[in-house]
């Protein structure tokens, strides 16, 4: 008998067929097969798991694959999508340590406690962690050896027919091997007169060939010659042509030099006088002595004349302000001394 105890962490659990005050339930019930399965895996079932449907397979590459960027093998992989895949498995692993620290877990249990694996479900299993086995032993008699299998003869069949020949009657060799010999001599010497023929028809193509090969390097040294010529021709022509062209540029220089300078006298001419007026009217050109009494002497005179100016007003304000004082004075001493007026 198998018996399952399990103890209660704050929650209840469905099957139970007993329970004590102390907290704990015991479960039993009679022995059963887990599975109906044989003893010997077959041979079929070793290999069953080696197969697979390949188009679930993601090694296997679907659609087309002409356009697909394929890198050779020594191709050096780019830093940079190594840094980008690093810093993508990064964050996939700091994502599962943040879900894994926010998934909740089973508190702790109390002082005296521990946790045991409890089975919630609706159909109880037997569990057991020694797995029951039981070893049957047979004798048998060794096999004896399968004999040779014996070698395949049909039956025969059908009539079976002979016909007698006497020696001399089918062949004669000296006769029957005249016309083979004639053949093959035949063919023999057709075939030395056709390799002689062939070697004085190589020898003269040879011959025609050093004849061709002659004539045509002299044409080709001709052909050098005449190219060489053109080509100096070429270079002289293009080198006259670039003194003519310098010729004509440096005349055509000396010819703008010529009417500059001429223009530029002409225009000058009369431009030195006016300068100077210029200058002169607008002061460039002045008497040190007249620019010094005008500049230095003529403001210090026109300061010192206001400072006079300046002195003798209020010089006379002063004066006045005193003779009204006076005045007021002696108009208050006259009003005082007159009687008052009699009513």
């Amino acid at each position: 008998m198998t018996s399952v105890v399990a103890q209660q962490d704050g929650g209840g659990t469905g099957g139970g067929t007993g329970g004590t005050g102390s907290g704990t339930y015991t479960f039993s019930s009679h022995p059963r097969a887990l599975q109906g399965r044989k003893k010997y895996r077959q041979e079929d079932q070793c290999t069953a798991g080696y197969y697979g449907n390949i188009m679930y397979d993601r090694r296997v590459v679907r659609g087309n694959t002409y356009a697909q960027h394929t890198l050779p093998v020594t191709a050096q992989p780019d830093p940079i999508e190594i840094q980008r895949q690093q810093e993508i498995q990064r964050r996939a692993v700091a994502r599962r340590r943040a879900k894994a620290q926010l998934r909740t877990t089973t508190p702790l249990p109390l002082d005296g406690r521990i946790h045991i694996e409890v089975q919630t479900e609706l159909y109880l299993e037997e569990l057991s962690d020694r797995i029951e086995e039981v070893d049957v032993d047979t004798q048998t008699d060794a096999f004896l050896d399968k004999p040779a299998t014996p070698l395949f003869i049909p039956g025969k069949s059908g009539k079976d027919v002979a016909t007698q020949i006497e020696e001399g009657e089918l062949f004669d060799f000296d006769i029957e091997v005249k016309p083979m010999l004639e053949v093959l001599v035949g063919k023999t010497i057709e075939q030395a007169l056709l390799e002689v023929l062939e070697e004085e028809e190589l020898a003269n193509l040879r011959a025609l060939q050093r004849d061709f090969e002659e004539i045509r390097n002299a044409e080709l040294a001709e052909v050098q010659r005449m190219e060489e010529r053109e080509r100096r021709y070429r270079e002289e022509k293009k080198h006259r042509m670039i003194q003519q062209q310098e010729v004509l540029n440096k005349e055509k220089e000396t010819a703008d030099k010529i009417a500059a300078r001429a223009f530029a006298q002409n225009y000058l001419a009369d431009l030195i006088p006016i300068v100077f007026s210029t200058l002169r009217d607008n002061g460039y050109f002045y008497d040190p002595v007249e620019r010094d009494v005008e500049n230095v002497f003529l403001p210090w005179l026109m300061g010192e004349v206001k400072k006079s100016i300046e002195k003798k007003i209020l010089g006379r304000t002063m004066l006045d302000i005193l003779l009204r004082d006076v005045e007021n004075n002696r108009s208050q001493m006259f009003r005082d001394s007159q009687p008052p007026a009699k009513i």
